[in-house]
């Protein structure tokens, strides 16, 4: 199963043509294009079955597709329609609070994210109070899947420590994220290549530990 050279030939047509007349008149293509995408993330949802408890085969793929439409109601940018695909898949399909994989499929702006992206308060508070109560056991998590600090997105980072820490915490760096995620950007040759799949497995593969570490301190 791979993402067809089709698919990106759709999304880069739609960014050129982000109108409701070039989209219907193109439903079609629209359709496969979305097929395709499905079946790579039914396939990927039972790979991921297999090593990651939180993850059941049965999930369907269309439940943890984002819609292509865009909400453009408080929006400058009043295309209609986003330009890739991106699904979210974790205990109930893309809708859940907790952490989740991340997979955003387009020309030039795929990339893989495994986490939780802005906890709520409750779920923030526990992870960063387990960070500072297991910091070892927090680094050990990204170590044990040959991943560093550096994969950690720093988006909405915070410039000062949150409530309750001070700057001298050995653990600072990690308790201002506002939003614990894996990170890796992807490049097309890499989505497009025959085995992107095995591929994109084994990386989430190796976030399983630092997943787990959120699932068990949001869980505690």
């Amino acid at each position: 199963m791979n993402i067809s050279a089709s698919t990106f030939e759709f999304l880069k047509s739609l960014k050129e043509n982000n109108n409701r007349e070039w989209f219907n008149a193109h439903k079609a293509d629209y359709e496969k294009a979305k097929s395709n995408v499905e079946d790579f993330i039914q396939e990927l949802i039972s790979k991921l079955s297999t090593f990651d408890p939180h993850i059941d085969a049965s999930i369907q793929a269309k439940k943890c597709l984002f819609r292509i439409y865009r909400d453009v109601r408080f929006a400058k940018d009043k295309s209609p329609y986003k330009t890739w695909f991106a699904a979210g898949i974790s205990l109930d399909g893309r809708k859940l609070e907790g952490p989740e994989y991340y997979l955003h499929i387009g020309p030039d702006c795929s990339f893989m994210a495994v986490g939780y992206w802005r906890p709520k308060k409750e779920h923030l508070e526990s992870i960063r109070q387990e960070i500072d109560y297991n910091l070892a056991a927090f680094e050990e998590t990204l170590s044990s899947g040959n991943l560093t600090p550096d994969d950690l997105s720093t988006e909405d980072k915070l410039v000062r420590p949150p409530a309750g820490y001070t700057e001298d915490n050995d653990a600072i760096e990690y308790l201002k994220l506002k939003s614990f995620i894996i990170f890796r950007p992807l490049e097309d040759r890499k989505v497009l290549k025959p085995f992107a799949l095995e591929d994109m497995v084994q990386l989430y593969q190796r976030t399983i530990n630092f997943k787990n570490f959120i699932h068990e301190a949001i869980n505690s």
